[in-house]
Parts: structure tokens; C-alpha cells; sequence
């Protein structure tokens, strides 16, 4: 089995930060330490949608809605980050960390950007 764990969610301002940590483990997760990771979001009402992805190489992916704005980060293969800045109210939504290309998502994480 693979568990992925997410952290670091809250309440902040607009124009505030939040970086969101996502730990991985498992005895399996050897089997899928190769592959790309990413966090999701999913607003309420709204369909869960990619945020940003890094392959093993280090190559990112965003979404246009949070590029220059956030950043994605793995520092090694059972922990990735997403740092987000500028965040705006329509960030607001569960942040899921992903493995993907399989079925194993985290618990999720609520952020939520209000004044």
C-alpha cells in the first residue's frame, strides 16, 4: 500500500502564503518511486483539477491559473511541497497530493483565503 499524507493547509489573508508538504509511504511505494507527483485542488462545487506536477527529472507543470505564483518542489521521492504565494480567495478549495499515474491520493488538505 502507498499513503500519502498532506500538511500545512489553513486559513490565511489574500495576498498571504501557505506551503503545503505531502510525505509518502508505504511497503510498496518503491514500486512507484519513479514517477511524477502533483497536487490537485478541488473547490466546492467545482471538479478536481491539477494544480501543478514535477516529473523525476524536475520538470514542472502549473495550471495558468497559479503560475509565477506557485511552486512545486520534490526533494526526493516521498516528499513533495507546493509552495503557494499571492494567494488569491478563488485558491480556495481541498489540496490533494497525488501519485500519478495510479490511484493513491492523500487525505487532502483545506486552504482557505479570506479577509
Amino acid at each position: 500500500q502507498v499513503q500519502l499524507v498532506e500538511s500545512g493547509g489553513g486559513l490565511v489573508q489574500p495576498g498571504g502564503s501557505l506551503r503545503l508538504s505531502c510525505a509518502a509511504s508505504g511497503s510498496i511505494f518503491s514500486i512507484y518511486a519513479m514517477d511524477a507527483m502533483g497536487w490537485y485542488r478541488q473547490a466546492p462545487g467545482k471538479e478536481r483539477e491539477l494544480v501543478a506536477s514535477i516529473t523525476r527529472g524536475g520538470m514542472t507543470t502549473y495550471a495558468d491559473s497559479v503560475k509565477g505564483r506557485f511552486t512545486i518542489s520534490r526533494v526526493n521521492a516521498r516528499n513533495l511541497y507546493l509552495q503557494m504565494n499571492s494567494l488569491k480567495p478563488e485558491d480556495t478549495a481541498v489540496y490533494y497530493c497525488h501519485l500519478i499515474g495510479t490511484s493513491f491520493w492523500g487525505q487532502g488538505t483545506q486552504v482557505t483565503v479570506s479577509s
